[in-house]
């Protein structure tokens, strides 16, 4: 391991910068002057530069590189990186000769801010202190973004589930596992997988509630009913591409079940996102598991379609491995306790669906169950123990 990259993955309590130049003494000079106030990390050219910003993404506050270099310009590096690391704010260092090149990488490569040779160190470090600040500022905003989006649609979609139970049958399922994936894949934006997943059958709602049922329960359906199903995705997509911010999801939404499942290093590897690969992977895992496959069946049935990277698989079967058996135990509607999932379909009156197995209690899900009245569910209830292990983790 480099020892800039030993610097990368050790906590520290100042941020990290990543000086990129092919001269060892600019970078010695770089690393002298910023070495109070930052965790410094050196690379000799920017492809060095772009594999340790591949290895630890998330570890650079801050990224400075040369203009001219061997192999690959600054202005090349920097807008990879911007690629690599998207919260990691780039400055330019540029001789006289190259301002005019410098204004133009600015512009279209989305930098901060560029800075001409030799640099005085007083400016240096000003320039690298309001770098730091802007990162701070991108990256509050990007945490407020995605926590304000996932507990909006969370909310949506538990009230969705209590509602119209059949249509969102599986989706607290696969929420959890393509979250869950997407994480332990080292997917960025695991966020936009998650929300993809819990919004992806919202245009079930257009479906009659027995058409819903009959698809929920995988019956044979009409060609009419086919029609209507087969019209779900775009009509999901409708919806969710109104919504601001989440271009992202809906791009997941729209790929994810196009071509074989690639492994990219970063979100623009290729023509899929790696998050549309993770929730395509999820889905199939969900569809296999809900006709009664046991993890490793299903994980098998996968692997032979040789339709999905073998290394996403081997993630998968990671996730959805389990050491003992979860913990079922009958109870009745009134000993449901929040953080228990139910094993098994809760049915009410002449056995329609009331609410879908794999739907964790809530309060919303108590309070429902309550205004039903007394006998007006099916009990005993099966469900999974809050401290034990989950369906997640089948």
């Amino acid at each position: 391991m480099a020892v800039a990259e030993v610097q990368a993955s050790r906590p520290s309590a100042r941020p990290g910068l990543l000086c990129v130049d092919d001269e060892p003494m600019v970078l010695e000079g770089l690393r002298d002057v910023l070495c109070r106030s930052f965790t410094v990390s050196t690379a000799a050219g920017g492809a060095e530069g772009l594999e340790i910003l591949r290895r630890h993404p998330e570890a650079f506050a801050v990224v400075i590189s040369d203009m001219q270099m061997p192999g690959m310009t600054g202005t090349d590096f920097l807008r990879s990186a911007g690629m690599v690391a998207p919260d990691a704010v780039r400055l330019l260092l540029t001789g006289q000769a190259d301002v005019d090149v410098a204004i133009r990488a600015v512009n279209t490569a989305r930098l901060y801010r560029f800075l001409t040779k030799p640099c005085d160190a007083q400016e240096l470090m000003r320039a690298c202190a309001a770098a730091l600040g802007q990162h701070h500022l991108q990256t509050a905003e990007r945490m407020l973004l995605e926590e304000t989006v996932r507990g909006c649609v969370e909310a949506l979609a538990e009230v969705l589930a209590l509602s119209n139970p059949a249509a969102f049958a599986r989706g607290h399922r696969l929420k959890e596992l393509a979250g869950r994936l997407a994480r332990d894949a080292g997917v960025r934006q695991w966020w936009e997988v998650e929300v993809a997943a819990m919004l992806a059958p919202i245009g079930a709602v257009t479906l009659p509630q027995a058409t819903a049922e009959r698809l929920y329960a995988g019956a044979r359906l009409t060609r009419d009913e086919a029609a209507m199903a087969a019209r779900v995705p775009a009509v999901t997509r409708e919806i969710i591409g109104r919504i601001p911010r989440l271009e992202g999801v809906v791009e997941i939404l729209e790929t994810h079940r196009h071509g074989r499942t690639e492994r990219g290093d970063d979100d623009e590897a290729g023509s899929v996102r790696p998050g549309a690969h993770v929730l395509r992977v999820a889905v199939d895992y969900v569809d296999l598991e809900s006709q009664g496959l046991a993890a490793a069946a299903a994980v098998s049935v996968m692997r032979g379609r040789k339709a999905y990277d073998p290394w996403l698989l081997d993630v998968l079967a990671g996730v959805v491995r389990v050491d003992t058996s979860p913990r079922v135990r009958e109870v009745s509607v009134t000993e449901l306790r929040l953080g228990m999932i139910l094993a098994t379909d809760l049915r009410g009156a002449h056995d329609a669906l009331l609410v879908a197995r794999g739907q964790r209690v809530s309060e919303r899900l108590i309070e429902r169950l309550r205004n039903l009245g007394h006998g007006s569910v099916g009990e005993p209830v099966c469900v999974f123990e809050a401290d034990g292990p989950t369906p997640e983790r089948r």
